[in-house]
């Protein structure tokens, strides 16, 4: 029995657990776009474009775009500066310096579809989608946060 946690433990381990990743959530300024029906190839160059660049500016080379993808991941991108302003009451976004953080694309469900070919034979379609997630952050806070990494190495 020794090195066995009881299911009081084991509960209070996952709650405090689930109540620190609360918290962080409580200061990350996300938004999530699910099953979009474009290849995740496709999707990629376009939030490629707009890593590490200043959100007015993002939004400019996204309107511009003449991507077919760069009109679904620019209503994301106004759809995260939403979310920031509803946790950021009363700041002002030209004030904070938003940058995207981050902005990553996984794979989706595929749809597998039949074409017909000939002599009888039937070759595969495959119907990609994604799934894209963009982050912003103000850039005052990316600068403050290798500080404090470097902080707690110094400390242990």
């Amino acid at each position: 029995m020794r090195g066995e946690l009881t299911n009081e433990e084991m509960g209070a381990r996952k709650r405090n657990r689930a109540n620190q990743l609360k918290e962080e959530r409580q200061h990350k300024y996300y938004a999530v776009l699910r099953n979009c029906p474009t290849s995740p190839r496709k999707m990629r160059l376009v939030t490629d474009m707009i890593k590490g660049i200043e959100v007015n500016k993002a939004l400019d080379m996204l309107k511009y775009s003449s991507k077919e993808a760069s009109g679904k991941v620019e209503k994301l991108l106004l759809s995260a500066i939403a979310n920031w302003q509803n946790k950021n009451e009363g700041a002002r976004i030209e004030e904070s310096n938003l940058v995207v953080k981050e902005a990553y694309v996984d794979q989706s469900r595929t749809l597998k579809r039949i074409q017909p070919a000939p002599q009888g034979r039937a070759h595969r379609i495959r119907k990609r989608s994604n799934h894209v997630t963009i982050v912003i952050g103000s850039l005052n806070e990316m600068i403050e946060e290798p500080e404090v990494v470097q902080e707690q190495e110094n400390q242990a």
